[in-house]
């Protein structure tokens, strides 16, 4: 699976689990004499969630979560793409959890676990033409 140039392979930069997510809301409606009416607003957020664990930094992986923490501070939505080639749309990163431990002198981890949360991006909104400009170089 890739996630824009930041690819997870079998060693350094890998992932144990995914998660989605769909968030549909439904508006209430007040209605005199009977029951709230429910009328649905349409689709509202689609999220994806990637988690997996780093080792020794011999193995690497760590300078790739970093680049990918880089390109979620700028605000460049990324392509998600599966091992098989299926092309799951632009997404933006909404978070980065990190939980290092086995901390060594040097300060590098021999054991981080990472969550990276995702949401699909659909438009332009506020500075995405700056951002979907940068999103084709990546």
């Amino acid at each position: 699976m890739a996630l824009g140039q930041f690819v997870f392979r079998a060693l350094g930069f890998s992932f144990q689990t995914q998660g989605r997510g769909l968030e549909t809301p439904w508006a209430e409606i007040d209605v005199a004499g009977r029951f709230d009416a429910l009328q649905w607003t349409g689709p509202k957020s689609e999220s994806f969630s990637i988690a997996g664990v780093i080792f020794d930094p011999e193995f690497g992986g760590q300078e790739t979560l970093d680049g990918l923490r880089q390109a979620a501070a700028n605000g460049i939505p990324l392509m998600l793409v599966t091992r098989s080639g299926k092309v799951g749309g632009r997404h933006v990163v909404t978070g980065v959890t990190e939980d290092r431990s086995e901390v060594r002198g040097s300060g590098d981890a021999r054991l981080n676990r990472y969550t990276i949360e995702l949401r699909r991006y659909h438009g332009q909104g506020v500075g995405g033409a700056l951002a979907s400009a940068l999103g084709r170089l990546f």
